[in-house]
């Protein structure tokens, strides 16, 4: 059997896809600390660089719930006569399926269903699968978003699959080339990052990796070191795989949730594999400024169990393997003026001794690296790195990616290159079209999608004069981390017309929470059938400790928002902090199910614990990832 690559549609239970929101998002990311026992410069340097302060130009992904129908979602397959690989392009190319073909195995964790939940940077993720993620430290952007992908032939006939992208936060090109050459074991996933700006920018890569768990499965790495984060302490460098006394090599025994950051020395060949009791599972391999490998897990404890089954469904526990540039998923590093890095992985089946897999740590690294070897070796990978620089010009466009890029090469701030064929703009960005060809950004209600760059700006500081023009000024001005400018642009923009769009932009930006209230208050008034903009001025005043004026404003809401668990929650909260527990103790007992669910978020059992205390937190509202 020769390498074939097609498209195909996945037939699968889920929700529909989420949509973005209206709403962009001003606030960043928290600034990384370097406390923790065994950071060395090189960490501490990259963990304080390029901490985003602001996500714009993205706006949250959301509007999903948890009523599931089948669906069909499209996909392209590759496959040779050992593996058959499939990609799901419309939700950010993600590898959904590897199956060996001998046995019928199927190494990753393959959900069952098609679940959004809040663990992405814009809030829509979905668990399975490896996730492919660029930008910054977090689930990227486009996990829930379409790749272009086209069709690509290698020198010698093999066919490939190209997926790529423009992401906007960090403003880099994404060119991703998968194929599976005939006879081949393993899935060759070639990355090439290019930036285009004129200044440095900060990069971050990992590939996430999910995989079964089961008591049973190992994970294995050249690494008798780590460095561990257990979302309570500081990350800290501690022996590896025994920790306070245990293996954590078997993610299926781990009380709670935790990161494993495996400390690979310089030199040595960089992999990570999940084996099962039969010494059997998915190991993954790359060339060398791939540097990084973590194992994650969700823990044994009610909270880790109700994550995965909120993710993947009853009997469905999975871990994840990851690889990665820097050597935590807390750093970034700086990528030169016009740059391009590019590094390729491979995936397959690796079957080794069960007795060594099972034994010593020494023994059992020894004899997965000796089984990976044979596998794929080192030179193979640098041949298939080699090859990848040779792969031409798309043939055929397989699926459509979104204009960004494309508005970018118009305004040209991107080269165009036959390499990566954009396309046209669609109507999303027909706003900044108009702006390019007459100097005036028409009116829009909602606003146009936000952009990010200097080009923009430029236009905009030159001819801002209504509402809308401004209130993108203040965006860009935002962007570029000039507050004060930003704030200058949001109070002209009320000046000319009140908008719930710039009342909430001067609400980030003002540090007195009262007054902050008063102003997302002011801004839900304009907007009120506006969800988004409901939910945050509820959080305003929560923040403000106003709980009687939050009661009253659920009060005036129609009872479908009411329904809506951010709604329940929030009035939940603002009960408790007026002293009506009975109110709250109503609310739970009928239920509350925030579709939403932020990873990390502690709320809800929160509030069971505060109105029922000392009695245990149910299942459903147990959402602790410290907890054991």
């Amino acid at each position: 059997m020769t390498s074939t690559l097609r498209t195909d549609v996945l037939r699968i239970v889920g929700t529909p896809d989420p949509v973005g929101g209206t709403l962009p998002i001003l606030q960043g990311l928290p600034q990384q600390t370097a406390a923790g026992v065994g950071v060395d410069a090189e960490m501490r340097r990259n963990l304080a660089y390029g901490v985003p302060h602001t996500l714009l130009p993205y706006t949250r992904q959301g509007g999903y719930d948890r009523d599931r129908t089948e669906r069909e979602v499209p996909c392209v397959v590759l496959e040779n006569e050992t593996l058959t690989a499939t990609f799901l392009p419309s939700l950010g190319g993600r590898l959904w399926s590897l199956v060996h073909r001998p046995s019928g195995r199927e190494l990753l964790h393959r959900n069952r269903i098609l679940q959004p939940a809040n663990l992405a940077l814009r809030d829509a993720w979905l668990a399975g699968g490896v996730e492919w993620n660029l930008g910054t430290t977090g689930h990227w952007p486009l996990t829930c978003e379409p790749l272009h992908a086209a069709r690509v032939t290698a020198p010698d006939g093999t066919p490939v699959l190209r997926m790529y992208a423009f992401e906007r936060l960090r403003r880099l090109l994404l060119r991703m080339d998968t194929w599976l050459p005939a006879g081949s074991p393993v899935l060759y996933v070639h990355i090439a990052v290019h930036n285009p700006s004129p200044t440095e920018t900060p990069v971050y890569w990992w590939s996430n990796i999910a995989v079964p768990e089961h008591e049973g499965v190992r994970v294995l790495g050249p690494a008798d070191q780590a460095f561990h984060c257990d979302y309570v302490s500081d990350l800290r460098r501690v022996p590896f795989p025994r920790v306070e006394g245990a293996d954590r090599s078997y993610p299926g025994r781990v009380p709670r949730a935790a990161d494993y950051f495996l400390d690979i020395p310089r030199g040595e060949r960089p992999w990570i594999a999940a084996l099962d009791e039969t010494g059997t599972g998915l190991a993954q391999t790359s060339t060398a400024r791939l540097r990084g490998r973590k194992l994650f897990c969700w823990g044994t404890g009610t909270g880790g169990k109700h994550w995965q089954e909120w993710l993947s469904g009853p009997d469905s526990a999975y871990l994840e393997i990851q690889a990665g540039l820097a050597r935590t998923q807390l750093e970034h590093l700086p990528m030169p003026a016009g740059a391009t890095w590019y590094w390729t992985e491979a995936y397959g089946l690796l079957q080794a001794d069960l007795e060594a897999v099972h034994g010593s740590w020494e023994t059992a690294r020894a004899a997965v690296g000796e089984a990976l070897n044979a596998l794929v070796s080192p030179l193979q990978v640098d041949l298939a790195d080699a090859l990848a620089t040779e792969f031409g010009e798309p043939e055929e466009l397989l699926a459509p990616g979104s204009g960004w890029a494309a508005l970018e090469i118009e305004a040209g701030a991107l080269a165009a290159s036959p390499l990566l064929p954009f396309g046209v703009p669609t109507d999303a960005q027909e706003p900044w079209r108009r702006l390019l060809k007459t100097g005036t950004l028409p009116l829009c209600d909602p606003p146009a999608e936000p952009v990010t760059g200097t080009h923009w700006r430029a236009l905009l500081e030159a001819g801002a004069t209504d509402w809308h023009a401004l209130y993108q000024l203040g965006l860009l001005r935002l962007a570029a981390g000039d507050q004060e400018a930003a704030r200058e642009a949001f109070q002209r923009s009320i000046a000319v017309q009140s908008s719930p769009w710039a009342l909430r932009a001067l609400a980030f930006l003002t540090p007195d929470r009262q007054a902050a209230a008063d102003l997302m208050v002011d801004s839900h008034q304009l907007r009120p059938d506006l969800m988004e903009l409901t939910i945050e001025a509820l959080e305003a005043l929560g923040r403000a400790e106003r709980p009687a004026q939050a009661l009253a404003l659920i009060g005036q809401l129609p009872p479908a928002d009411r329904a809506h668990g951010r709604i329940r929650l929030a009035e939940a909260e603002a009960a408790h902090a007026s002293g009506d527990d009975d109110r709250v103790r109503r609310l739970l007992a009928e239920g509350i199910q925030v579709d939403n669910m932020r990873e990390g978020e502690l709320s809800l059992d929160a509030l069971w614990r505060a109105v029922h205390p000392g009695t245990p937190v149910p299942p459903q509202y147990d959402f602790r990832m410290a907890v054991g």
